[in-house]
């Protein structure tokens, strides 16, 4: 008689959630996190321009997947309910999400993650594109991270400042308080190669621990979206490669 081979129980659940965010604000969001005794560690992953979409929900699984407790924050709550197109073109109009609401939103993630009986105490955050620069405006402004990912955020060497976005995320540098791992596209404009190398040069001024991975020839802006006509393959398996080696080595 054959006897069944063993295999590791492997298990994940996700749901919408409601926590609090800036403020006492009740948000909306989604959170996939592994079943079994853990400890795991937790990720934030924040998501792009476009809004809370089933891309982000798809990366949240997947680090559940690996291991992380995933939350994703629908930063724009508050602008809803209604279509996604609707109420990003409200967020829009409003000037953007504002800085300060955006930090305290993630903030409200990063304790929700200490509800969970299974959470092992690290944090770390990713974000592509506007969640990009979020991800780091929050390492900037919080010392509740153990690791962030900078997946080409835009806007983050700007002149270009609002009430919503009064200060440019490069002049928070000197206040980035964990390791940061950056990844970007050599025909990005938004963050254009000169923009990654005065962010670079701003880390190095500050002795700060960083890693930065630019990938060249047709690698533009939303490289990882493979949703969109933007998705190359090479460098968004490359890049979840070092995503997956850097939250190890820092969170696990």
């Amino acid at each position: 008689m054959n006897t069944p081979r063993r295999t590791n129980y492997e298990g994940m659940l996700a749901e919408s959630i409601n926590f609090s965010g800036d403020k006492g604000d009740i948000i909306g969001g989604y959170m996939a996190r592994p079943l079994g005794a853990g400890p795991y560690p937790g990720v934030i992953v924040i998501h792009e321009a476009f809004g809370l979409e089933e891309h982000t929900r798809e990366i949240a699984r997947k680090f559940a997947a690996h291991g992380y407790i995933t939350i994703a924050p629908d930063l724009y709550y508050r602008e809803g309910p209604g279509e996604l197109e609707a109420v990003r073109t409200i967020v829009q109009q409003n000037g953007g999400v504002p800085d300060s609401r955006a930090i305290g939103d993630l903030e409200g993630c990063v304790n929700m993650l200490r509800s969970v009986v299974t959470f092992n105490g690290k944090t770390g955050c990713i974000g592509h594109c506007s969640g990009g620069r979020q991800t780091l405006l929050f390492a900037c402004n919080t010392r509740s991270l153990a690791a962030a990912v900078d997946c080409y955020g835009g806007r983050v060497v700007t002149t270009e400042l609002t009430p919503s976005q009064p200060k440019a995320v490069i002049d928070m540098v000197a206040n980035l308080n964990c390791p940061l791992l950056g990844l970007f596209g050599a025909l990005d404009a938004n963050p254009s190669p000169e923009h990654v190398a005065r962010l670079e040069q701003e880390l190095k001024k500050h002795k700060k621990n960083y890693e930065f991975k630019s990938y060249p020839a047709d690698a533009g802006h939303g490289f990882f979206a493979d949703y969109r006509p933007s998705y190359r393959q090479e460098p968004a398996v490359d890049g979840w490669q070092r995503i997956f080696d850097f939250f190890a080595r820092h969170l696990v």
